[in-house]
């Protein structure tokens, strides 16, 4: 007997072995039990998900001589000649071939005729897109309003292509891709069958290299079984595949982690002698760091059968977010220019560099570099002052690093002025109070404070800064600084000194400015300003207060 590929040996038959459907299975086999039948069906979906299979199981279920069933017996004459492809009343069409207009006008003309054996003609159209607009004209009748004894069944992968006036007629069905896990599961229950031995990370990867077509991951089954001579293992398959083995990627980041360039070159080089795509590595390796980010951000979202999963979360840890971030865009940059590169390998090569060169410590490196020119410039700029814990934050025109640096100090923040209102300044820096109540305290001007009474005055802009409880809050937060009971009174007029929210306000100012003078005045930012033609971004620019 003659050999039997797996994707027609293993064709499912009824709707219980149909694997990844089950949103249509369930619209189809309700109807199907209630009786409801449309004349017109239209299965939509990318190759190999079943939309052909689909079609020939509800054609049994229409014409089982048991009758119309959900579940047709597949023992009856009329359901295996189905399975054979011999039942006279199960015409298949292939739009592709039949396009023109006179072939689409010969098979309607055959529809008025009542079937030969079954309960139903159906014609199911495969690749129905194909059809030219005159044919699809042609059957638009007949489509809408059929006779009672035929169902129509319609496949296409590319629904788009359809005429809007097809589409109406039709119940529409959008086949899903398969998941990746529903296809190893589906595999390794073919060859336990099949008395096969296998490897489960072997079928992990026929099953992403299917890309979600459940036909494809069979045909790949049948040639890693030939190749393996019998056996499907990970080693095998995936030089049959030619994909790109984890223990590669995991060294490139390990590589990066360690800031060993060799190591990175090496890494490619073997890549090189055993004929790896280097855009399959490119892609993989995003994926390997969108599996990464996912550690960092929701560890819990790990699978405990991970096979890299210590060595990920090693590199979890060691990674910022920041920079895995920065690396998946260098990748998928990488692979988008493999094609104006002057060869793979060398355009490979040059997005690993670019990861070396971009990796944290280099980063650091480079701030630590300009940070003493930095503050040399502006050490020579700027005036004495009084010193004071205030310095300027690097800019965003280099990537942060935590490697600290001194810049020229900035003034200390003015003295109170003398009087009531001097001291409300250390009055309000001392108050156990936040939210809106801390916010009237900062907007108030000490008019006065007595031991039963505490006068504040409100620029009437900050008028709704009075809304409660905030008084009642700063009445007990004054209360309990001052060691005794006082009474809080706020009128609402003109403010005549400088209220701590506005001293405050100042201050970050004058913090701005001085840094977005020192930026302005680095030579290395000058320099890149020149060489490349870069702007700085004033809103990047945030003094550290």
């Amino acid at each position: 007997m003659s050999y039997q590929v797996l994707a027609r040996k293993w064709r499912p038959r009824n709707f219980s072995t149909l694997v990844g459907q089950e949103h249509v299975v369930r619209a189809l086999s309700h109807a199907l039990a209630e009786q409801r039948l449309h004349h017109a069906y239209l299965f939509t979906g990318t190759r190999g998900v079943g939309k052909t299979t689909i079609a020939r199981i509800l054609a049994k279920s229409l014409n089982c001589e048991t009758g119309i069933t959900a579940t047709p017996c597949g023992q009856c004459s009329a359901c295996q000649e189905i399975d054979s492809g011999r039942f006279v009343d199960l015409l298949e069409v292939d739009a592709a071939t039949n396009t023109r207009v006179d072939e689409m006008r010969q098979l309607l003309e055959n529809a008025v005729y009542a079937p030969t054996r079954g309960r139903f003609k159906v014609y199911v159209i495969d690749e129905v897109h194909m059809l030219s607009n005159s044919a699809f004209n042609a059957m638009l009748k007949t489509l809408e309003e059929p006779p009672e004894h035929v169902k129509f069944i319609l496949a296409t992968t590319d629904p788009q292509k359809i005429p809007v006036t097809v589409l109406s007629r039709c119940l529409q069905f959008n086949l899903k891709q398969m998941p990746a896990v529903a296809i190893t599961g589906h595999l390794a229950h073919i060859l336990d069958a099949e008395g096969v031995s296998y490897d489960m990370p072997a079928l992990a990867l026929i099953a992403r290299s299917a890309a979600g077509s459940m036909r494809d991951a069979l045909s790949l089954l049948d040639q890693a079984i030939a190749h393996g001579a019998g056996k499907v293992e990970e080693a095998q398959v995936r030089g049959m595949l030619g994909t790109v083995d984890q223990d590669f990627l995991l060294a490139i980041l390990e590589s990066l982690q360690a800031g060993d360039a060799a190591a990175l070159l090496q890494v490619a080089a073997d890549m090189g002698v055993r004929s790896l795509s280097f855009s399959a590595a490119l892609q993989e390796l995003g994926a390997l760091l969108t599996r990464l980010q996912i550690i960092q951000c929701v560890p819990s979202a790990v699978d405990d059968d991970e096979p890299e999963k210590e060595r990920l979360v090693a590199l979890a840890r060691t990674f910022s977010p920041e920079f895995v971030q920065l690396a998946y865009q260098i990748v998928n940059i990488g692979r988008v220019e493999l094609a104006s590169a002057p060869d793979e390998y060398s355009g490979f090569v040059m997005t690993l560099l670019r990861l070396h060169t971009f990796r944290p410590s280099s980063v650091a490196d480079v701030v630590g570099t300009v940070a003493p020119r930095r503050a040399a410039a502006v050490a020579a700029s700027a005036p004495a002052v009084r010193p004071a814990p205030a310095t300027v934050a690097a800019p965003s025109v280099v990537s942060a690093s935590p490697t600290p640096y001194t810049d020229v100090p900035l003034s200390a923040p003015a003295a109170p002025a003398a009087g009531p209102a001097g001291d409300w300044h250390q009055i309000v820096a001392a108050l156990s109070v936040s939210g809106l109540a801390r916010e009237l305290a900062q907007n108030c001007e000490l008019r006065g404070l007595d031991e039963g009474l505490c006068l504040l005055r409100l620029s009437p802009k900050q008028g709704h800064l009075q809304m409660k409880p905030s008084p009642e809050r700063l009445q007990q937060a004054l209360a309990e600084y001052l060691g005794r009971p006082v009474q809080l009174r706020i009128e609402v007029g003109d403010i005549e000194v400088d209220t701590p929210a506005a001293t405050a306000g100042r201050q970050r100012q004058e913090l701005q400015e001085r840094a977005a003078s020192a930026i302005a005045q680095d030579g290395f930012v000058r320099d890149m300003i020149d060489t490349l033609d870069a702007s700085v971004v004033d809103s990047s620019i945030k003094p550290i207060a």
